[in-house]
């Protein structure tokens, strides 16, 4: 499917591409952008052409109207769902959040305000994460008689310690951007108006590196947190054998013992 094809389909989520970077951003102001079962359609649509894009070599992802990056799953939506409905919506978000996790390029999510329940899941799906100040993380899912289902039970505990995440989970409760950071859930709190220039710093930042060895250094610490440290090691060790066969290792070396800007091929 072509980039214009995709953008065309889709009804919830705006998506564009300006050089490298694919930008997606989740279009329901009016309902805090709620995740729908339209709207995972559309982001998994988005992010589906995004990976097999060989021109973008990364994305940032954001909610529009400036209150939600997401507030949540719709709960019209889970109000009505039965145990084998409910399966199959979990299946699909975690479908989502698992491309998210392993698109092979750096997922930037820019949390301009509430990130509750499946937006916060989304966020945790994301490579980095950015927030502005007046951002809102939680899992409240409890509050409404269900748990976490699109990743939240098992990506929140990874990254900020069991604890802080059981507690977070069983409360419902809900933190804002300071205590996000604090505790490692968010990478950098920033000003509203210099969000999405950060977010573009940063990827321009990662693009300036060999392609070829930014794709499997994300591969190996997704994979390795998977594994036991042993077999992740392992895994690194093969890595790093495929980079030292690529021309991307040859040129970066080279570059730097001249005392010169790298220009990598990606191969």
């Amino acid at each position: 499917m072509s980039s214009s094809a995709a953008a065309a389909t889709l009804e919830n989520v705006s998506y564009e591409k300006k050089g490298a970077i694919a930008y997606v951003t989740v279009n329901r102001p009016k309902v805090l952008n709620a995740l729908n079962a339209g709207t995972i359609r559309d982001l998994r649509t988005a992010f589906e052409d995004a990976r097999d894009d060989s021109s973008v070599r990364g994305v940032i992802l954001t909610g529009a109207g400036g209150k939600a990056f997401v507030a949540g799953a719709d709960i019209t939506e889970v109000a009505r769902v039965t145990a084998v409905e409910g399966a199959e919506m979990t299946t699909s978000g975690q479908g989502l959040t698992n491309l998210i996790e392993n698109l092979g390029k750096p997922v930037i999510a820019t949390v301009n305000g509430f990130a509750l329940g499946g937006g916060c899941e989304l966020a945790m799906a994301c490579t980095i994460r950015l927030a502005t100040e007046n951002a809102k993380f939680g899992q409240p899912e409890v509050k409404l008689g269900v748990i976490p289902g699109y990743g939240g039970t098992q990506r929140l505990p990874r990254l900020v310690g069991r604890g802080r995440a059981l507690q977070l989970i069983l409360s419902g409760g809900v933190i804002n951007a300071a205590e996000a950071y604090r505790i490692g859930l968010v990478n950098e709190i920033v000003s509203v108006d210099e969000l999405l220039a950060r977010a573009e710093a940063i990827l321009q930042q990662i693009f300036s590196n060999a392609p070829v060895a930014v794709k499997l250094a994300l591969e190996a610490v997704n994979k390795g947190l998977e594994t036991s440290q042993a077999e992740g090691l392992v895994m690194e060790s093969s890595f790093f054998a495929i980079c030292a066969a690529t021309e991307d290792k040859k040129e970066g070396t080279s570059a730097f013992l001249e005392k010169r800007a790298p220009k990598f091929a990606g191969r």
